[in-house]
């Protein structure tokens, strides 16, 4: 089964950047839709943004659009999020999940593989 990995978090300012890479262990990757999603301390798992299998068609949840980008690059089978403007309430652990669809869902539950998540912190 598909294997995700995230990178890329870490301590950032208040109003900086950080770039989130999602890489998957198997070539099936490129077809199916992949999401960013988060989980702050004592709180819910939100999505966050999701890329399509075919055709990349996009998804961004309303905190995240104009500020938040999700892309991928199937040749090396990563999904990035890179994140700008970064506020305190964006402090949460990022989670990449996969899904064997090509289109895009919200909720966790549509999602079968999930990654470990890695840590973003914005600090005042």
């Amino acid at each position: 089964q598909v294997q995700l990995v995230e990178s890329g978090g870490g301590l950032v300012q208040a109003g900086g950047s950080l770039r989130l890479s999602c890489s998957a262990s198997e070539g099936t990757f490129g077809t199916s839709a992949v999401a960013w999603f988060r989980q702050a301390q004592g709180k819910e798992r939100t999505f966050v943004a999701g890329i399509g299998g075919i055709g990349g068609v996009t998804r961004g949840a309303d905190f995240a659009r104009g500020r938040f980008r999700i892309s991928r690059d199937n040749d090396v089978n990563t999904v990035y999020l890179e994140m700008n403007s970064l506020r305190i309430e964006d402090t949460a652990v990022y989670f990449c999940a996969l899904r064997d669809n090509y289109g895009v869902a919200t909720f966790a539950h549509s999602y079968t593989v999930w990654g470990q998540g890695t840590q973003v912190t914005v600090l005042s």
